[in-house]
């Protein structure tokens, strides 16, 4: 497939996919009509929304609070000087590839918004400075191998899925209980996993370089992000609630009182990490890292509009989930799909109906609220661990990911450039990762 195609192929996309509010209605209309027609009455699809409805609420605060504290660490100065520093070390097209895509990796296994934010910046920071030195690179294809590094976090610390059965009280705990990380994101297929296609994509970035490379220069609006700097804010006359808000002695007592609760979690209570000890860490670095009270307010300002889809959301997917738990829907989809599987075909039916799915659902929280209890259904009726059911269709999530133009447009508008001009090299990158993951899991032990 030639640039041009996917570029008309991207272009359509564009076009005729629905944003997520109007694409999870659609799926919620389906569903209904599928469980009327299975025959459950109005009554009980009207008492399966009612129960689904708000049955999310703990993890949507949870997964608002990750998306923005990830956001306003991404802010602070030390990170961004970090991208300076690395960007300075490359000598060739090659290590430039190579060190770009492995810092954003790095980034993306601890937390994915650390990808998805600071992703395009180092993109950026390196590009111009590989053309300092002289270095072809093509800035647009850079950008996409940075961007599908992030695809790690899929099976990183701050895998949605994971850490949600992994948190006591989940929505599926009556079902397969608490799931602990050592079985998912710490099984040896999910590290085979992040090891090969880390690999796999380096090597592809390397090779696959377009011999008429475009450097950032090209593209004045990206190019011009490096030259901003963000003001240190000045007060004079200060009264003595803004002196206090500066004084670092604040933000070490909340420091000290997480590193505390961090403590008595991990030592005396002896639990596993999860999505409250996750936020607590990414509290500890907020306050830890900005210094004072005033400062981290100022990043959170502006870091709380990154959560705006999660906060609603998560509840109209919960309704879905609902009609789909609450009703016989679910078994009959998960009927289905065991129905039609084997042990050796159930990770790659799983991954390639998670890849439908992510079409509709551009969260991987809100996939699993919804696509969860199917697949454990079905890996229950086929003979295969739960666990493996989840990494599989954690793999066809990120494949959506990568194959729709949702996160394209989001990286792009940091990147400050048309998402067209490099989504077709992401379905390249998007062909990788679904292979690499189908074969892991559907081999390696989990």
């Amino acid at each position: 497939m030639n640039k041009s195609r996917l570029e008309r192929f991207a272009l359509v996309m564009g076009r005729y996919v629905p944003d997520a509010i109007t694409a999870c209605v659609v799926l919620m209309l389906v569903i209904v009509v599928a469980a009327l027609a299975l025959g459950n009455s109005p009554g009980a699809v009207v008492d399966a929304y009612y129960r689904g409805l708000w049955m999310l609420l703990s993890f949507t605060m949870q997964m608002t609070l990750i998306i923005v504290l990830s956001t306003v660490v991404g802010s602070t100065t030390l990170f961004r000087k970090a991208v300076v520093a690395l960007s300075q070390i490359p000598k060739t097209t090659n290590q430039t590839v190579i060190i770009a895509s492995l810092m954003c990796a790095v980034l993306s296994y601890f937390y994915w918004g650390l990808g998805i934010a600071l992703g395009p910046i180092i993109a950026v920071y390196f590009a111009k400075e590989a053309e300092r030195k002289g270095i072809s690179i093509d800035f647009l294809f850079l950008l996409s191998v940075v961007w599908a590094a992030n695809a790690v976090w899929q099976f990183g610390l701050s895998a949605s899925a994971p850490l949600l059965v992994a948190t006591p009280g989940h929505f599926l705990e009556s079902t397969i209980g608490v799931v602990p990380l050592s079985t998912t994101i710490w099984s040896p297929a999910a590290i085979i996993d992040v090891v090969v296609f880390t690999a796999a994509l380096l090597v592809a970035g390397c090779v696959m370089m377009p011999k008429n490379r475009r450097p950032i220069s090209h593209f004045p609006d990206a190019n011009k992000l490096t030259d901003l700097v963000e003001a240190e804010q000045q007060a004079t006359e200060l009264n003595l609630s803004e002196r206090l808000e500066r004084r670092t002695f604040f933000a070490v007592v909340l420091c000290v009182f997480f590193a505390v609760w961090l403590y008595y979690h991990f030592f005396v209570k002896k639990l596993s990490l999860d999505i409250n000890s996750l936020n607590t860490i990414l509290l500890f670095l907020c306050f830890l890292l900005h210094r004072s009270v005033f400062r981290f307010t100022k990043a959170l300002q502006h870091a709380i509009a990154s959560a705006w889809p999660v906060i609603v959301l998560y509840h109209l997917y919960a309704g879905v989930a609902g009609l789909i738990q609450y009703t016989n829907v679910g078994e009959t989809m998960a009927g289905a799909v065991a129905s039609i599987s084997t042990p050796l075909t159930f990770p790659a039916l799983t991954a390639a109906i998670g890849t439908v799915f992510a079409f509709f659902i551009p969260s991987s929280g809100g996939q699993w609220a919804i696509q969860g209890f199917v697949t454990t259904q079905a890996a229950v009726e086929v003979g295969v661990t739960v666990q493996r059911g989840l990494l599989a269709m954690s793999v066809g999530d990120h494949m959506g990911n990568l194959a729709s133009p949702f996160w394209y447009v989001i990286i792009a508008g940091i990147a400050r450039v048309d998402f067209r001009s490099f989504f077709g090299y992401g379905l390249l990158f998007a062909a990788l990762w679904f292979v690499i993951g189908v074969v892991v899991f559907t081999f390696a032990p989990c």
